[in-house]
């Protein structure tokens, strides 16, 4: 048996086309998992199972590139924070007004439109919100007093368009119109022609303005949200999750799992099977029997039994999928280091009294190492695929937004009935791709290290 240097590994593995489509899908998997770490707050990664947090969001909306493909392009859910800012003052009466911009070119009308606020001020607080249409008619929305307070303080609240006083008020405006306005959302009436109830397209100006007496007022927080049925790169789901989150965050999870679990196994496989080959006799004897009673229990009823009655935390998960995934590759290596022992130069390091850790550790597993780095790569899509299907069951980490628990969200909420492929296909195919990359690896590796081996 011959030993393979690094320098014939890298030449040989440069040579295989797979094994280069592999490391490219590798790089490109790191790299989002990079971009996922940096770019996306540790916060909305916490905040994913919190309905709370989404709540701004469309519900089971469309990627919004969908819209390339279609003739009648569908409504994009928009979220406006940056509004025009002016303040003015006349006398007592201090005027702060944010002004938000939309254009809308849609040929369906928009789910709803939400204004977000959080201001700080005291005493009395006036605010009124008006639309300015393309056509120049003005619509008043809402006018209403904030909370009376005698000290400074911070009030947030959201203002829906389903609220019953925006309707009343544009009823109360129903001669602009040359239609029945009941019935009619006020979304549908804000963004109608006057004419007839179809979408008017154009700019429209909506208009927030506070009144305050004595008091200036600090605006925290400003947004306007246009309901819409397209959003993000990749949609949302039924709890308006942004999905583009979900399977970003879903890459370095799964390179993890994968990687600390195949790595973990292969190093404990190796160490096992080294050492009960070397030794041999009753200690090779007793090893091997209690290998093949873990080889021997049926993998995956045993862990959805550990989940279930221990914990489904993914660190936990992990170190299931470590238990059973060290067997196979310490047959492998005992049957390794039962020819490598019989050699002239570990019989050599023998008669000289070297120490058995010394000769495993310096003769026989560097002989060992092409072949661990091979098992690494191709254990990796074993431990994502196990993971998700755990996930899939409801079994996984629901604090972790997974590509398993992605799908069984999906499962959960009947997605493939309702025909939301948006919600299956990128996860699935996110788990395909993770481990066609390491499959590529493994498969150019054990092509260069098992011929090797063999002679």
């Amino acid at each position: 048996m011959s030993s393979i240097t690094p320098q014939e590994i890298k030449e040989e593995f440069l040579r295989s086309k797979i094994g280069i489509a592999g490391i490219s899908i590798l790089i490109i998997l790191v790299a989002t998992s990079i971009i996922a770490i940096i770019a996306i707050p540790v916060e909305t990664f916490q905040e994913w199972n919190n309905p709370g947090n989404w709540i701004l969001y469309p519900k089971v909306a469309i990627p919004v590139w969908v819209n390339i493909f279609m003739t009648e392009k569908i409504p994009e859910h928009k979220i406006l924070e940056t509004p025009t800012i002016q303040t003015n003052s006349q006398g007592e009466i201090m005027l702060s007004s944010h002004k938000f911009g939309v254009n809308f070119d849609y040929k369906s009308f928009p789910n709803d439109f939400i204004y977000v606020f959080s201001s700080e001020y005291s005493e009395s607080v006036l605010l009124k919100m008006s639309v300015t249409r393309p056509d120049g008619i003005k619509l008043e929305l809402l006018s209403t007093s904030l909370p009376y307070s005698d000290t400074k303080t911070i009030h947030s609240e959201r203002i829906f368009s389903t609220d019953s006083a925006i309707k009343k008020n544009l009823v109360l405006q129903s001669e602009n119109f040359d239609f029945d306005l009941d019935g009619l959302s006020a979304e549908d009436i804000v963004f109608s022609k006057t004419n007839t109830n179809e979408p008017l397209k154009g700019n429209y100006i909506f208009s927030v303005d506070t009144y305050s007496v004595n008091s200036e007022i600090k605006t925290h927080e400003s947004k306007l949200i246009i309901g819409g049925k397209a959003f993000g790169m990749m949609g949302t789901d039924e709890l308006r999750r942004d999905l583009t989150i979900g399977l970003l965050w879903g890459t370095p999870l799964a390179l993890f799992i994968g990687l600390v679990v195949s790595i973990a196994s292969v190093i404990m496989g190796l160490l096992y099977g080294v050492y009960a080959g070397f030794k041999g006799k009753k200690t090779d004897e007793v090893m091997m029997r209690f290998n093949d009673v873990i080889y021997a229990l049926p993998a995956l009823p045993f862990l959805i039994i550990l989940s279930v009655t221990i914990s489904n935390s993914i660190f936990v998960l992990v170190g299931f999928l470590m238990i059973f995934g060290w067997v196979g590759i310490a047959k492998v290596a005992r049957s390794m280091s039962l020819q490598i022992k019989t050699r002239g130069y570990v019989d050599a390091a023998n008669m000289m009294g070297q120490k058995n850790s010394k000769i495993v550790f310096k003769h026989i597993l560097p002989q060992l190492l092409p072949y661990a780095f091979a098992s690494i790569a191709i254990s990796v899509p074993a431990a994502i695929t196990t993971e998700a299907g755990l996930s899939f069951l409801g079994l996984g980490d629901p604090s972790f937004p997974t590509w398993g628990h992605i799908l069984h969200d999906a499962n959960t909420f009947g997605a493939a009935a309702r025909g939301l492929w948006w919600w299956i296909m990128p996860p699935g195919i996110m788990i395909a791709i993770a481990g066609l990359a390491f499959v590529f690896i493994g498969n150019a590796l054990d092509a260069i290290v098992n011929p090797k081996l063999k002679r």
